[in-house]
């Protein structure tokens, strides 16, 4: 603490002016605004506010003509300021200030200092679909990072403060989100197209302080509701212009665009570094590994959406841990476009970032175009996309001419059968029973596959050249997809098996940061999740006892290791029912641990882990059948005719669906049967109906 005369500034309307003060004041129209420099000056010594164009923009124009200030003199007691700082990335100033370092990361924003230094002038990011078209370096996307994050410091925000990050995909998502963390902030995420209400209630509840959104669509759409209800200190706009946002409804409430906020960052830097001075008024800390980094509401394993506490330990695991995942490398370029906010998206991210590659960031409405047009080595997504290319491929080749169409899916036949064999010669089929085969057994067993898939093999080859390099070249994908985030289906994953684009399968939950386990290229056992990832430990337990299980026993799923979340925000109870005293985290999921064999088909699934479906979605019928939906809703799915299917049937006598028809396909097939005429363009309820009767009897 020190003692100084502080001048303190406030402002008030002209028509209003004070007749006294303790000591003094002035009414700072137009034509005395070099003293309201001198007073913002004083107030924070470090920065330069009569050189900022920030600053000219936003008060000399705005406020002189509608509003005076007082300026106040008196001498009290100055209040030394918290920097907080992510302490290998601001390593050099953090050190000549008395405060700890390490050559560790202890914060995620720690990554991007070790990411310049290796891949300076490596491309990072690439955005081309946001105005402007974006291409960084990993040099500049680190200063970037440090000057919005100054940017946040010089408008006011202290570490540990809350702020809304509403937005969707892009490279100035991750700045931002990076840019709060690397100050100590804490960021609060959804994505745009939530409700309002929801928003709104994330953002009360999580007790933020300020909001950044994507756009002013999505500004203009929520103001009305936030000014009334949630008053924000102030708003950042990521995208768009200033001039599009309705503030007559922001009376009072500041509004900074992206590029103002890197701005003022820059200008307090460059401030910053240039005086010694400056840097006396602070105390300086860093993050510590288990400062909570992140808040992301999700609906957790019951109940209503809770806020999930991520710290940056929990982070960091999935950084160091996920390689054996995905053995990224320099160059490797990669296709993003699942929400940010999506802890799997996040993870990813943050984790391929460390490894010097380039992400290039697409939509939904542009994937089929970027798979072409950049050829990503890696795919990182959810099932629904892979279900998709797999529904686009089965559609063109369905257009093809007869004799081709023929000859691709008796290609396709073939390479399905050839691949399971493989699969049983290798030892990577799965079998549940904990009984190992007798030698003389699996000798046959073994010698069978490998007799036909010999057989098989020529075939096999004819059609990569054939059919399935075509399909490589529309897809890219030439290293791995990686699907996460959902159920796999199986028929997607047997066929991307067979044209030979590898996915691999992952598992966790945003409770757990969310990746717990995934197969991995050198065990890429289908049906599974795979192994645990590194440090992470699973179980499978009784429903009704709680007691483990041995392996090939099916039970609930829990896991446990460095990256379970600290907690549900202002939520106990709720984090009680998710994490035992021990630690481990039920998931709800219902799974079993494939036994270990020493021969046989199964030889190298020992340990993976499948799952199959959700425990709270074990239907129970009047006749006390238990049925998981999720094997019915699967099949079901392989049919064409079929986009979305939910089987239901809880306490009654037998199950039933609830179907969406791909309308498309079902009228197709309907010409095709001669159930209408071919000119037709719509189908009646019980022509569709039946239809699909038909399929889910087949499938």
């Amino acid at each position: 603490m020190t003692t100084a005369t502080v001048l303190s500034v406030s402002s008030f309307p002209t028509n209003r002016m004070s007749t006294g003060s303790s000591t003094f004041s002035s009414n700072f129209g137009g034509t005395n605004f070099s003293k309201m420099h001198a007073a913002f000056q004083f107030l924070v010594p470090h920065y330069n506010f009569k050189n900022s164009k920030i600053f000219h923009k936003r008060f000399s124009n705005g406020l002189s003509s509608r509003r005076g200030f007082r300026l106040s003199c008196e001498t009290k007691t100055e209040e030394i300021k918290i920097r907080r700082c992510s302490p290998y990335l601001e390593r050099t100033l953090v050190s000549s200030n008395g405060a700890l370092t390490s050559d560790d990361w202890r914060a995620v924003p720690d990554i991007w200092r070790s990411s310049a230094e290796k891949y300076g002038d490596r491309i990072a990011v690439v955005d081309p679909y946001h105005d402007p078209p974006t291409s960084l370096t990993y040099k500049q996307l680190e200063q970037e990072i440090l000057d919005f994050s100054e940017g946040l410091r010089v408008i006011g925000v202290k570490p540990d403060e809350k702020l809304a990050l509403f937005a969707d995909n892009s490279y100035r998502w991750l700045v931002t989100d990076q840019g709060m963390m690397a100050m100590g902030a804490v960021d609060v995420v959804r994505g745009s197209r939530s409700s309002i209400e929801e928003l709104l209630q994330i953002y009360i509840h999580s007790e933020s302080v300020a909001l950044a959104v994507d756009n002013p669509e999505l500004f203009n759409r929520i103001v009305e509701t936030f000014c009334s209800k949630a008053a924000p200190r102030f708003v950042i706009l990521l995208w768009g212009e200033k001039s599009h946002l309705a503030i007559n409804r922001m009376e009072g409430i500041p509004i900074f665009s992206y590029k103002e906020i890197i701005d003022l960052g820059q200008e307090s830097c460059k401030a910053f570094s240039d005086s010694d001075d400056a840097r006396q008024h602070y105390k300086y800390e860093t993050i510590s590994s288990d400062d909570i980094a992140t808040l992301v509401y999700t609906s957790g394993t019951t109940g209503n959406p809770k806020g999930v506490m991520l710290t940056h330990k929990n982070l960091l695991h999935q950084i160091n841990n996920l390689w054996d995942v995905v053995p990224a490398q320099p160059g490797d370029r990669f296709l993003s476009m699942l929400p940010p906010w999506h802890a799997y998206e996040r993870a990813a991210e943050y984790f391929i970032f460390t490894h010097g590659i380039e992400q290039v960031y697409t939509t939904v409405r542009n994937l089929k175009v970027d798979l072409q047009q950049y050829q990503p080595h890696y795919l990182i997504t959810v099932p629904l996309v892979f279900e998709t290319l797999y529904s686009g491929i089965q559609k063109q080749l369905s257009t093809s001419s007869t004799l081709r169409k023929i000859l691709a899916f008796m290609f396709i036949k073939i390479s399905l059968t050839y691949m399971e064999m493989k699969r049983i010669y290798e030892g990577t089929y799965l079998v549940r029973s904990r009984k190992e085969p007798s030698y003389f057994v699996s000798m046959l067993d073994w010698l069978w596959a490998r007799i036909i898939a010999a057989i098989l093999l020529p075939v096999h080859m004819l059609a990569k050249k054939l059919v399935y390099s075509k399909i490589h070249s529309a897809i890219g994908i030439s290293k791995a997809g990686v699907s996460g985030g959902g159920s796999l289906p199986s028929h997607v994953d047997k066929f991307f098996e067979a044209i030979g684009v590898v996915v691999q399968n992952g598992y966790g939950m945003t409770e757990s940061s969310p990746v717990t386990a995934a197969r991995r290229p050198s065990n890429n056992v289908l049906g599974s999740i795979g192994l645990p990832i590194r440090h992470t430990e699973f179980k499978i337990v009784d429903a009704e006892t709680g007691e483990a299980l041995p392996h090939g026993s099916k039970g609930i799923v829990k896991v446990r290791g460095p990256q379970v979340m600290k907690g549900y925000y202002k939520n106990p109870l709720a984090t009680k029912q998710a994490v035992d005293e021990d630690g481990w985290l039920n998931s709800g999921d219902i799974g079993w641990i494939a036994p270990y064999h020493s021969r046989g088909r199964s030889h190298h699934c020992g340990g993976v882990i499948i799952l199959e479906g959700r425990a709270k979605d074990t239907i129970v019928l009047l006749t006390g059948e238990n049925v998981e939906p999720l094997e019915l809703e699967e099949a079901a799915m392989r049919s064409s005719l079929i986009q979305q299917i939910v089987v239901i049937g809880q306490d009654q006598r037998r199950l039933g669906a609830i179907v969406v028809p791909n309308k498309d396909e079902v009228l197709e097939a309907a010409k095709k049967r001669s159930i209408v005429d071919p000119d037709a363009t719509e189908l009646s309820k019980k022509q569709i109906t039946s239809l699909l009767n038909e399929e889910l009897r087949k499938w």
